[in-house]
């Protein structure tokens, strides 16, 4: 994680990435929810519960939002739901795979630069 991302974002930046993160992942639990009643197949709704739940913690978000989009992009050319709805969801994807979890996430405790006091 230290590669991507040269610092994780603090103050009203970083409380952005913390809305856009639970947002991503509210809508991506009403996607799977939603598909599952529908029918969609069980793996769709399996990886989107799975990347909203990683969203929502701020684990693994890069692959986390590249799954999610990867999900919705299938779904949008497979014709399930409302078009433009998925497209925003997986541009959202997008963006919090390139942006990155923020500072109130597990992946900046976990993968944030450390001070080591000697």
């Amino acid at each position: 994680m230290q590669r991507l991302y040269s610092t994780f974002a603090r103050g009203c930046p970083g409380m952005g990435l913390v809305w856009l993160r639970l947002t991503a992942a509210l809508a991506a639990f009403h996607y799977a929810a939603a598909g599952l009643a529908a029918g969609q197949p069980l793996f769709a709704a399996v990886i989107e519960g799975i990347a909203g739940v990683l969203l929502c913690a701020g684990l693994w978000t890069p692959v986390a939002g590249a799954l999610l989009a990867a999900v919705l992009v299938w779904s949008l050319f497979s014709a399930n739901g409302d078009p433009w709805s998925q497209i925003l969801l997986a541009t959202m994807g997008v963006a919090l795979a390139l942006l990155g979890p923020g500072a109130w996430s597990i992946d900046a405790r976990v993968f944030g630069r450390k001070r080591l006091v000697l």
